[in-house]
This record gives structure tokens, C-alpha cells and sequence, in this order.
């Protein structure tokens, strides 16, 4: 029997964490990770503030540093927070933004009318998993100072440390995450950074934003200002692309507090790439005013197409696929008071937005048809093509059904597949080959590992429709493989495996067979993605022996430091595929849990992903001669 003191519940078994205590104590209720992108969104928390001194019509340029150490330090040239005691908490304000939460300017609705921070709780949240971080404020031709440490405790209260122009006037916060938090690492990526305040100031054309790197020999600078706004990010991201129309169509509108700003252009590709956000915050799970920029763009199109007899009138109509194949847009909203599906602001859920939203795209957009017939009919045109190709690709499904019954519903014969039902557990290898498919069915643990061969390269899905990819055989296996459908019919539920590892060559026809994978993946697989399920495994290329000491090297400076380690004099085995290992070193080196490398594959900005795989896998060629030029120096580290 349970003694009951053992497991006593009272009053005093009630923990209350006071303060910032409670940041430190769960940091991903706040931040939800303390990973890589943990350690970035502190650095987003602080821009988004000084942003929305932007937004609020008191700044117009942002300046962010990342200095020696993996200090930030970003400084806005707003009105500068205010120093005053604040009334309730006896501090100065400054103070109470840095060490209360759900304190500061974005609650009341006087001081910020929209605002893209993490529910008015950021600057105190960085504050509590920083190492220390520091506060000046220029304001009234007075500069003012704080420093805080230990988990956002401050050294000693505000105080006036000089004087200032009268002209001078903002905020800088400088801080150094705090490493007993971020475990992983407190080292930022410049690309991550870089992207990110790129992309900020796309969406705000009235702002400034300078980004320095100071960690290198030479410090490096770079300065975004976009005067064209949304219409010049659509062209960013069409640069490499064929596109239909020189100038993106671009749509602006409000409604009471609410702004709307859509830009679009269409290219020759058959994927849609549409991003949107709300108060600058990239809302990937769409929401309202996604659904009513997508209804309206259907419904317009369509009686456009009608009224011009560009379309047989009993005819099927053109669906949402078929009016959406190709197009590049930006949808932008601000709205006082933003309510979003969960915490991570990923989905909008405001229903108002998606009247607003379709009433005031339909409008421009049907006015910018009837003003520039030739392009409404190269849209309608390739909307057409479009809906042919569906329906083909239809009728040629149907017909294969009445043959061997239904589709995609008996596992590939090449499959060997585990015993485990538990896709929590189950983990599947596409192999390249048959010879490396055999040496990894033998050394597996099939109780939860599944081997997939494949053969030959797969289709490249940037250059071809949907019913051209599902007519691929290795797509076709990978697709009844996986279990959870593909494209929007997709249901991650039945995703029969959790892992999904990439295992291939360590040679030039193995990177591709992975970049051609992911490409597969990342157009009609995201979702799997971006849940984490896809891996890359990393085969050794190096056998070392020497007496009856084995070892593997991944690389050759690894290979260097073995031999630095046991000798010279060693018996060394070049592995120049898969196949040329046998099921126990396959097992041993890539497959068994205790000692393999897995690298997980995320989506951490799917723009700029997009961009990059369109650009690798597409047919211009100069774009991804000119990338490979550009980026040669990494190929040494390339682990893709």
C-alpha cells in the first residue's frame, strides 16, 4: 500500500515562480525551442520591436550587429522607450519592459496601433535567457542606461550616463544568450539572419535595415531598403524564373484598421509559391486572408474567362489548382488586433479578414484584367493547359483503376517493409540501387527499419505536372510507401513512418539523387518536412585499419585525424558507394541507432528555399552557373 506522507499535496507542493523565473525554468513555453531557431526568434523579438516603432510611424531605420562573441546588438532610431517611473510597478519603464511579462505598449492599444512581437512579451523574454543584456535609451537630448544579469536582474536601476542632441533619440539593446539555456549552440547563421531581415524589409518599403557581421577578419555590411515593397519581393523571388508579365500585379486596400497589400506575377513553372503574413509575422499554415485571396483569385479568373469566351461556356469550370499553377504571390496584412491558431502564430484565424481580404482583391484584380487584356489571357491560357492536364491525368487514374482495381493501395514489391505497426517507431531507407538495397536488408533491424531501393535517378518534380510525376514508378513506390497521400489531399496521420531517411552515395550521382529527393519532398511533401520527418544518413568514406583497431571517417580531415591518432601505417578502404559495404559495416556505421550520424532536414525558410531549389533544379541554367561559382568555397563542407 502507498504510504500517503510519501506523496503528500499540499499548500506547500504549490511552486510559484516569480518574475522571469518561469522564462528560465520552461524557456519553450516562451520560445518554444532553445535549438538553433530558439536561440534566432531572441534576436526576431527584438527587431519586431524596434519595427514596430516603424510601423507606428517614429522610425525608418533598423541597424542589427552581430559582434565577436555571438553578441547582438540592434538599435532603432524610434522615439526611445520611455524612462519615467512607471506608476504601478515603482521602476522605471524601461525596466518594467525588460522584467515583467505582458508589459509594455502593444496591450492598451494607444502606443502601437499593429504589432508583429510575441503577444507584448519579447523584450522580457530575451531579457531572462540572455547572459546579460544592456539597455540605452537617447530621448528628450539625454541618454539613459541599464544593465541586467543573472537572468534578468538588474545591476541597479536606470540611470542618465550623458547628454545627446535633441535630434538623437532611440533605442538600443544589446545581449548575449545565455548558454545554460541554449545547450546546443549560441553561435547565429548569417544566412538565417541575413534571409530573415531581408525579407522585413520587403514587407515594410518606409525602412532601413542595416545588417553587420563582425565575427570574421573583416567586418561585413549590408544595407535592405525596397522602395517597390511586396511587387519587388515578388521579383526577387521570380528572378531566375520565366515570368509571364514583367510587372507583378499589385493590389492595395483597408478597411476600417485593416490593411490589405497583395502583389502577384505569374512564371512558366507549374508550382504555386504563395507566402502571407499578418504584422510581418510569415503565417506558413495560411488563415483567413489566405482563403480569401485563393477564393477570389478562382472566382474572378473564372467569369473573366466566361465573359471573354475564353473558356466554353459548357465547359467544366477552372478549379483552384489549375488558376494557382505558376504563380509567385505575397499576401500582406496588418491588423490591430490579430487573433492566430495557436501559439506559434503560424495559421490567422480572424474571419473578418477574409471578407475584407476577397472584397478588396476581387475588385483591383478584375479591374487589372479588364485594363491589360493580354495578360489576362496569357493567365487564362495557362490556367486552361493547366485544367487539361488534371483532367488527363484523371481519366488516365480512373482507367488504371478499373484495371488493377484501386490505386496506390498494394505496397510496392520491392519494398521490405518492418514488422512494427507503430510509425512512431518505424523508420524507412530510400536506397539508391538494388546492390546497397541488399546489403541494407541484410544488416537492418527489421522489427522497425523498412528498406526502399530505388532505381536510376527519379524525375526531377520542378519541370513536370502532377499526373507526369505520379506516371514515375519510384514515385509511385515512395508514395504507397509513405501512406499519407500526396498534395493537398495529404493526411499526416497516416504517415506509416516517422523517419524517413535519405541513404545514398557519398559521391557527385549520390548528391544528386538526394537534391532530386528533396526536391520531391519539399513540392509535394512539406508538411512531412516540416514535421521533421526527413533524414539524411552519412555513410564513413574511409575503412581504417590498423591491427585489430577499426575505425570510420566520414571526411578526409577526419581521416587525417585518425592517422594522426593510430599512425600512418594503416590499411585504408575507399568506399565509392554503398554497395561496396557489407550488411554488418552498413549496419555498424549507418543504420544502428548507437552509432549512426542522422541529419534531420527542416524548413526554416521556406521562401528562401524555394528559391533556391527553383533556381538548382530549374531550366535557366546561368542563375545555377552563377550560384555554383559563387558558393564554390563551401563545397568542401557541403553535407547535402
Amino acid at each position: 500500500m502507498t504510504n500517503r506522507d510519501e506523496y503528500s499535496y499540499t499548500s506547500d507542493d504549490i511552486q510559484v515562480l516569480e518574475g522571469l523565473e518561469a522564462v528560465r525554468k520552461r524557456p519553450g513555453m516562451y520560445i518554444a525551442t532553445t535549438s538553433s531557431r530558439g536561440l534566432h526568434h531572441l534576436v526576431w523579438e527584438i527587431v519586431d520591436n524596434a519595427i514596430d516603432e516603424a510601423l507606428a510611424g517614429y522610425a525608418d531605420r533598423v541597424i542589427v550587429k552581430v559582434l565577436k562573441g555571438d553578441i547582438i546588438e540592434i538599435t532603432d532610431n524610434g522615439r526611445g522607450m520611455p524612462v519615467g517611473i512607471h506608476e504601478k510597478t515603482g521602476i522605471s519603464t524601461v525596466e518594467t519592459i525588460f522584467t515583467v511579462l505582458h508589459a509594455g505598449g502593444k496591450f492598451g492599444g494607444g502606443a502601437y496601433k499593429v504589432s508583429g512581437g510575441l503577444h507584448g512579451v519579447g523584450a522580457s523574454v530575451v531579457n531572462a535567457l540572455s547572459e546579460w543584456l544592456e539597455v540605452t535609451v537617447k530621448i528628450n537630448g539625454k541618454v539613459y542606461f541599464i544593465r541586467f544579469e543573472n537572468g534578468g536582474q538588474a545591476t541597479e536601476p536606470l540611470k542618465e550616463i550623458g547628454k545627446c542632441s535633441e535630434h538623437e533619440h532611440g533605442t538600443t539593446v544589446k545581449f548575449k544568450a545565455d548558454p545554460i539555456i541554449f545547450t546546443e549552440t549560441t553561435v547565429y547563421d548569417y544566412e538565417t539572419l541575413y534571409n530573415r531581415l531581408q525579407e522585413l524589409a520587403f514587407l515594410n518599403p518606409f525602412l532601413t535595415i542595416e545588417f553587420t557581421d563582425d565575427r570574421g577578419e573583416e567586418p561585413v555590411t549590408v544595407e535592405f531598403e525596397y522602395e517597390g515593397g511586396i511587387s519587388e519581393y515578388v521579383k526577387f523571388l521570380n528572378k531566375d524564373k520565366n515570368v509571364m508579365f514583367e510587372n507583378p500585379v499589385y493590389v492595395k486596400g483597408n478597411e476600417g484598421d485593416i490593411q490589405v497589400e497583395i502583389a502577384l506575377q505569374y512564371n512558366d513553372g507549374y508550382t504555386p509559391n504563395i507566402y502571407s503574413f499578418c504584422n510581418n509575422v510569415n503565417t506558413q499554415e495560411g488563415g483567413t486572408h489566405e482563403e480569401g485571396f485563393r477564393n477570389s483569385l478562382t472566382r474572378v479568373i473564372n467569369n473573366y474567362a466566361k465573359d471573354r469566351n475564353l473558356i466554353k461556356k459548357d465547359s467544366e469550370l477552372l478549379q483552384g489548382d489549375d488558376v494557382r499553377e505558376g504563380i509567385t504571390a505575397i499576401i500582406s496584412v496588418k491588423h490591430p488586433d490579430p487573433q492566430y491558431e495557436g501559439q506559434t502564430k503560424t495559421k490567422l484565424g480572424n474571419s473578418e479578414v477574409r471578407r475584407i481580404v476577397s472584397s478588396i482583391f476581387s475588385e483591383q484584380l478584375d479591374r487589372f484584367l479588364m485594363e491589360n487584356p493580354n495578360e489576362g489571357k496569357m493567365i487564362v491560357e495557362k490556367a486552361v493547359v493547366a485544367s487539361n492536364a488534371r483532367l488527363a491525368a484523371k481519366r488516365a487514374r480512373e482507367n488504371e483503376r478499373k484495371k488493377n482495381g484501386l490505386e496506390f493501395t498494394n505496397m510496392p514489391t520491392k519494398l521490405a517493409d518492418c514488422s512494427s505497426k507503430n510509425p512512431e517507431l518505424c523508420e524507412i531507407y530510400i536506397v539508391e540501387g538494388d546492390s546497397a538495397g541488399g546489403s541494407a536488408k541484410q544488416g537492418r533491424d527489421n522489427k522497425y527499419q523498412a528498406i526502399l531501393p530505388l532505381r536510376g535517378k527519379i524525375l526531377n518534380v520542378e519541370k513536370a505536372r502532377l499526373h507526369q510525376i505520379l506516371d514515375n514508378n519510384e514515385i509511385r513506390s515512395m508514395i504507397t510507401a509513405f501512406g499519407c497521400g500526396i498534395g493537398e489531399e495529404m493526411d499526416l496521420s497516416k504517415l506509416r513512418y516517422h523517419k524517413i531517411v535519405i541513404m545514398t552515395d557519398a559521391d557527385v550521382d549520390g548528391s544528386h539523387i538526394r537534391i532530386l529527393l528533396l526536391t520531391f519532398f519539399y513540392r509535394f511533401f512539406k508538411p512531412v518536412l516540416e514535421g521533421g520527418y526527413v533524414y539524411i544518413a552519412q555513410p564513413p568514406l574511409y575503412r581504417v585499419q590498423r591491427g585489430n583497431t577499426i575505425r570510420y571517417a566520414y571526411t578526409d580531415d577526419e581521416l587525417e585525424q585518425i592517422k594522426a591518432e593510430i599512425g600512418d601505417k594503416v590499411s585504408l578502404q575507399r568506399y565509392k558507394g554503398l554497395g561496396e559495404m557489407d550488411p554488418d559495416q552498413l549496419w555498424e556505421t549507418t543504420m544502428d541507432p548507437e552509432n549512426r550520424i542522422l541529419k534531420q532536414v527542416n524548413v526554416d525558410n521556406a521562401i528562401e528555399a524555394d528559391r533556391i531549389f527553383s533556381m538548382l533544379m530549374g531550366d535557366e541554367v546561368e542563375p545555377r552557373k552563377n550560384y555554383i561559382v559563387e558558393n564554390a568555397h563551401f563545397v568542401k563542407n557541403l553535407d547535402l
